[in-house]
């Protein structure tokens, strides 16, 4: 026997699996509105693999000043920017 709960979440999934794909079905404003995106070039974006970063001095969230020659380690450093939402 099917109780009411389980009927309802079972009902609850199915409305919601609709009202997603009614919402991923529809064109988007850039695309009724005919807008083509823009080609980025990444090349000109920010340092590049194996050029020298220049010179900097950063603090973290706690407080720590960070600077290019801190985080060198031998055999180089990689960054990695990340932006996040939760910052």
């Amino acid at each position: 026997m099917v109780g009411f709960g389980s009927l309802m979440n079972r009902s609850g999934i199915l409305v919601s699996s609709v009202a997603l794909a009614a919402l991923l079905s529809q064109p988007s404003a850039a695309q009724q509105s005919g807008a083509s995106r823009t080609v980025i070039d990444v090349s000109k974006l920010g340092p590049q693999v194996g050029q020298l970063v220049p010179d900097f001095s950063l603090e973290d969230q706690a407080g720590k000043t960070w600077t290019r020659q801190s985080i060198m380690g031998p055999r180089g450093a990689m960054l990695v920017f990340f932006r996040s939402a939760d910052w």
